[in-house]
């Protein structure tokens, strides 16, 4: 065991970190009411946003009950508002929304193994790409171990719910009401939980699945969620506005109302209650075997509290605690135990702070452990162990906290986790439908184990209380003061490539960099080397690295070689330090609003071999909702001006040879309306402008196109979609590259959404697709000359494609963005025959 060495601070009692802050003697009174109350609820849908915080906030804080939201995805196949990342970053970004969201309505968050693969027009196709048994066991598994009273489903189980995984989250739900019930059910779960029958199932209907009902439906239940909570100083729909608002990936932000608000929910399975929707469940201690005391003593607790003297429940709650630890084993034992436990905590105003020196570490690597405790109020504290998981602390000692003095540590110690931080759902390739999670134990979980944990033993009025608590990195920052991020466990060195995507339009080598990054707080020394298949090849083999402590990054370069033929390959970079190789990236996603969080994923690029032509030099891009294009267009061989609003000017615009949108500009950039007519006076003097996709509905008024366009929610989702061309003679489908029905192969996720449903007769659509049984859509793709030059609009995934390295899609873009350099002298304005209206279906 380590000796610890204690230093005594008299430190301000004011100084806790944002994360530990302490509870007001309002919020220990509600904790104090919810003890009382044995009654869960879970709300379950598709995605993050899906969930309604207003009734998960008034669950569980105005009916007290335990709340919880289980979402059959992680939203990986959304978009993006607040930045570039797609695909599983995104998913990453908006599992931490849902958990900041929780944070804020006081519900617990679960998760099935489902990847949110796009939009899916069925049911039926949902399940048959998720793998609807392997999904349907993650429901039955969390309904086993949270136990709910009540399911509430966001969704109809048809086509009402306007998306395949609305619809397939409320069969689900249905068909795991009854699975969780059933021994023969998924038996293989028994031995970690039991079967589960659960009260009932109702969906949260509303006007979108109802038009006419109200609180005067027969059938119906009605919530009010409007109500005041005078001990948090705020309506629950207030507090749910806060919630919501934490998908900012979405735009989400919600504003909070104030006066009563209804939801209504309807009948599905179990037993119909009549006005209340936990109607004949017991939600008092008598559900429990041999709890009157328990019950009696909680009663006491809440009835005498005195919101000046928390403190003077200690006693009593320790008496709630010995009497629930002395009941038989089961889920609302476990929960009720870490509700009093924290209601301790909180009465004795105990603060508990664990940070380290810095935010990573690698295995076996020591690091400084900095300690703070605070007893804040006279009841009696004493330290008696401290004990580390994954970290070689295991320590005794005898110390008491004094009311309001800081006792403070810092010890080295070993790092002994063996696992990395990497998200868990994550660390392994996944299908398109489904992540790979080996540990059963972690399936429905909402993110990883903290890396490191530190448990405190203290006596408190000589009974023991366990205080576990996260490790954290924490630093002031001089704007937003003090920050925490979790602490993560990493390799010793990263390697990252420069991009991810290569294109290589010719035969010639290119330089690719590799960025070497080291974690370790001393010097590393090793080797870094590319991996290329047969036809390709890197020079030179190796290249040896040392870094020192001042420097933590290296760049080493080296010459690529492409393959004479048009291919796709997989290029890997590995570093070997001590004999033992590292092949991880670093990828760190931070936003305000959620934790920093790490991802290790395989240091690899797409090296994409087209014979790929352009025409011009300089592009301009005016960013949207985030996307990754711009990248996509510097590694074609343009340079690419990311334009601020202000230099969006008809000056600046000239020195173009075209100027791309951004995906969703016209929905976020508010600035656009101000742009339109320096842009489109470009187009008409010339220039080329490429509008990719935007959602409908928000900009009716807007000027945005030389011709009237009408945006719709048409779109095509099946990535495979046979594409016809409708005009295969015009410009922009052979020059300067020839496209082809092969340039349509290997799409991700969709051909495009948001296609335009009716336009003028000045544009020429050139494509036309559509999904299994569906009415050909002609709106991917509108090309329109406007006096001298090109208006270019596309719903086509472009967003996607680039980023994966399709080459189609290259060559199609580098066509859409090199026309303003042809010099085409007829006029492609296409001319309706007699009689017909362009754009109608």
């Amino acid at each position: 065991m380590h000796r610890l060495i204690l230093l005594l601070l008299f430190v301000p009692s004011t100084l806790f970190g944002q994360t530990d802050r302490q509870p007001d003697a309002a919020r220990i009174k509600l904790k104090l009411k919810k003890l009382n109350v044995l009654a869960s609820v879970l709300y379950v849908a598709a995605h993050p946003d899906d969930e309604n915080t207003q009734i998960i906030t008034q669950m569980s804080n105005g009916k007290l009950a335990a709340a919880a939201y289980l979402s059959m995805t992680r939203g990986d196949g959304g978009q993006n508002l607040i930045g570039p990342e797609i695909r599983d970053e995104l998913g990453l970004i908006r599992t931490q929304e849902l958990l900041s969201a929780r944070r804020i309505d006081g519900g617990t968050q679960f998760f099935t193994r489902a990847n949110d693969f796009g939009f899916s027009k069925s049911a039926d196709e949902t399940f048959k790409i998720w793998d609807k048994a392997a999904i349907l066991s993650d429901v039955v598994k969390v309904f086993r171990e949270f136990q709910p009273d009540v399911i509430i489903t966001r969704f109809p189980p048809d086509q009402r719910a306007g998306h395949g995984h609305h619809t397939a989250s409320a069969i689900l739900a249905q068909e795991a009401f009854d699975a969780a019930a059933s021994a023969n059910a998924f038996p293989d779960q028994l031995t970690a939980s039991k079967v589960w029958q659960i009260k009932r199932l109702y969906m949260n209907t509303g006007a979108w699945w109802n038009k006419t009902v109200s609180e005067k439906t027969p059938g119906i239940i009605t919530i009010n969620v409007g109500a005041y909570s005078p001990l948090l100083g705020a309506s629950y729909t207030e507090i749910a506005a806060l919630s919501s608002s934490q998908h900012k990936s979405q735009g989400y932000g919600s504003e909070g109302i104030r006066g009563n608000e209804l939801e209504f929910l309807e009948y599905v399975k179990g037993e119909k209650a009549t006005t209340d929707i936990f109607e004949g469940v017991n939600t008092t201690w008598s559900r429990i075997e041999n709890s009157a005391k328990v019950q009696q003593l909680v009663s006491k607790a809440i009835q005498e509290f005195d919101a000046e003297r928390p403190a003077a429940m200690v006693a009593v709650l320790l008496q709630i605690r010995k009497e629930i630890t002395a009941l038989e084993p089961g889920v609302w034992k476990n929960r009720k135990l870490i509700e009093v436990d924290q209601l301790i905590q909180d009465c004795v105003g105990l603060f508990v702070g664990i940070t380290a020196d810095r935010y990573w570490a690698t295995p076996s690597e020591e690091i400084t452990v900095n300690a703070e405790l605070v007893n804040r109020s006279g009841t009696d504290v004493i330290v008696e162990s401290i004990k580390g998981n994954n970290v070689d602390i295991d320590s005794t000692l005898s110390t008491p906290l004094m009311n309001n003095i800081s006792l403070q540590f810092h010890t080295k110690h070993r790092v002994t986790a063996t696992a990395y931080s990497d998200p868990y759902w994550l660390q392994k390739p996944h299908s398109v439908g489904k992540f790979t999670v080996d540990n059963p134990s972690m399936i429905g979980k909402g993110e990883n184990d903290p890396a490191i944990t530190i448990t405190f033993t203290f006596k408190v009025q000589g009974e023991p209380l366990h205080i576990t608590k996260a490790v954290q990195y924490k630093w002031a920052d001089p704007v937003k003061g003090e920050l925490t991020r979790p602490f993560a466990i990493v390799p010793p060195v990263f390697v990252n490539l420069g991009e991810k995507v290569m294109v290589f339009p010719d035969g010639h080598p290119r330089e690719v960099n590799v960025k070497i990054k080291s974690s370790m707080a001393g010097s590393v020394q090793g080797t870094v080397r590319l991996t290329l298949p047969t036809g390709w090849r890197a020079t030179p083999a190796e290249v040896p690295f040392s870094m020192q402590v001042d420097k933590q990054e290296e760049v080493r370069k080296f010459t690529v070689y492409p393959s004479s033929n048009e291919s796709t390959a997989i290029l890997s970079a590995e570093a070997t330090v001590n004999g033992k190789i590292y092949n991880q990236s670093l990828r760190t996603i931070a936003y305000d609003h959620i934790p920093t969080q790490v991802l290790l994923p395989p240091a690899t690029a797409k090296m994409v071999r087209i014979d790929l032509k352009k025409d011009g030099s300089l592009i301009g891009y005016v960013k949207g909702a985030g996307d990754e294009v711009p990248a996509a267009l510097r590694s074609m061989g343009f340079e690419v001006w990311e334009m601020k609003n202000e230099e969006v000017t008809a000056t600046n615009l000239k020195r173009l040879d075209a100027i791309v949108l951004g995906v969703r500009t016209l929905n976020v950039n508010d600035r656009f309306p101000y742009m339109v007519d320096d842009l489109l006076a470009y187009v008409k003097a010339g220039g080329t402008m490429v509008v990719q996709y935007n959602t409908n509905g928000e900009f009716e008024d807007l000027k945005f196109a030389p011709y009237p366009l009408t945006i719709s929610r048409t779109r095509v989702t099946q990535e495979n979609a046979e594409v016809r061309f409708l005009h295969p003679d015009n410009i922009l489908l052979n020059k300067p590259n020839k496209i082809s029905q092969h340039d349509f192969e290997g799409w991700v996720q969709e051909r495009g959404l948001y296609y335009p449903s009716k336009w003028d007769p000045a544009y020429e659509p050139l494509f036309s697709m559509n999904d299994d049984g569906e009415a050909p859509l002609d709106g991917s793709l509108l090309i329109a000359r406007y006096g001298l030059g090109r208006y270019i609009y596309t719903g086509i995934s472009f967003f996607r494609q680039l980023p994966e390295g399709v080459p189609g899609a290259y060559k199609l873009f580098a066509n859409l963005v090199s026309s303003g350099k042809e010099k085409e002298k007829k006029d492609e304005t296409p001319k309706p025959k007699a009689g017909t209206k362009a754009g109608t279906k």
